[in-house]
Formats: structure tokens, sequence, C-alpha cells
């Protein structure tokens, strides 16, 4: 009998945890790995920008009050979801994005395509009572994204962070970035990250 005989290695806590690892090791090294060197998953697609400091300030806002726990950001493969939604997600819309907003929760709506669908007053009464434009909807409201002003003395320090992983900042860019958000609201970055969210595959 092999001294790492299923049997054996199922009753020692210590084995089953060391092949375990192994495993899982060894797996993402074969799914994940080869990712890092492929264009469609590093390279953004024609028509994808970094955000813009506004933009930026906005996709803050929408990740602090936790909207990608009832949005995914991500349209699968399939027909049903490309009549409703549009164009699939493709992983080169998503390479400026840290962390990016795909999921499979889905409470509201998928946001992927979002995007120039509604104007931005539609967006303002939306965010401000929901019901008011779809009467069926369960989602809160945020009303105090009207009030609130963005913190403009932060959006440079993490624009050169997010330039470290690789988003194309200029110093231009990150040097005009303050005084382009200065006296925002959060109401007004919130709708400018999602009038910008799935511009590039929208039309296709």
């Amino acid at each position: 009998m092999s001294i790492f005989s299923q049997e054996k290695t199922e009753s020692n806590v210590t084995l089953l945890i060391i092949f375990t690892t192994l495993a899982l090791i060894f797996g993402g090294l074969v799914e994940i790995l080869p990712l890092f060197f492929q264009k469609s998953t590093t390279q953004p697609i024609e028509g994808v920008k970094p955000y813009t400091p506004l933009q930026l300030a906005g996709r803050d806002v929408y990740q602090r009050e936790g909207c990608y726990n009832c949005h995914s950001q991500m349209i699968r493969p399939f027909r049903a979801e490309t009549l409703r939604y549009g164009h699939y997600s493709v992983a080169g819309e998503s390479v400026y994005d840290h962390p990016f907003q795909w999921g499979s929760k889905r409470t509201g709506p998928d946001l992927a395509r979002e995007g120039g669908r509604n104007s931005d007053d539609w967006h303002v009464k939306h965010l401000t009572n929901p019901r008011s434009v779809v009467p069926q909807s369960n989602m809160p409201a945020y009303p105090w994204l009207a009030t609130n002003k963005v913190d403009h003395t932060t959006i440079a320090a993490h624009m050169k962070g997010l330039r470290k992983v690789g988003v194309p900042y200029t110093d231009e860019q990150i040097a005009g970035a303050e005084a382009e958000v200065k006296g925002k609201t959060e109401m007004e970055a919130v709708i400018a990250y999602l009038q910008g969210l799935g511009l590039a595959l929208a039309n296709k």
C-alpha cells in the first residue's frame, strides 16, 4: 500500500491540507497565470480610456455606497443577456478598473452599458427618489449625494496610485485633477461615472 493512499490521506488532516493546497496552487497557475500574458485580458479595447478625475471620484462613491452589491457590470455571452443589455462584457473593457465591478449578484439591472441610456436629469431623479422614475424599484434613495461635496484633496493621490498599477495617467492630468473636481457634488460625480460605462461596446 502506498504511503500516500487515499484512505491514509483522507484520515490525516496534515496530509489532506498539504495536498489540497498543492492542488489549489497548481489549478491557479494553470487557470490564472496565462491570463496575465494574453492581450485580450491585459490590453484595453478600442475606445476605452482611463476614468476622468470626476468619473474616478464617482466610482469611489459608487463603491462606498455599496452599489456593486445589487448591480453587476458583467453581461454574460447569452442571447437573453445581450438582448436586454447589449454586447457581452469583455476583459479589455475593465483593464483600468481596480477593482473591477464584474459579479453575479443582481438585485437591480446590470450597469455595464449604462452610459448614455438615460439623461443626467433622469439619473438625478433616480438617485434622489428611485420610484419617481421606476415605480417598481426597491432601490434605496441617495439624496445626500446632491449636497455632499467630492473630496478634492485625495483625487491626485488616488490617480498616482492607479498609475503604479498600469493606468496611464499623465503628470498633467494628475496635476489638474484637484481643480477639476473641486466644488463638484457626489451626485455629479456618480452620474459622470455612470454615463461613461460601456460606451466602447454600447453600439456593437
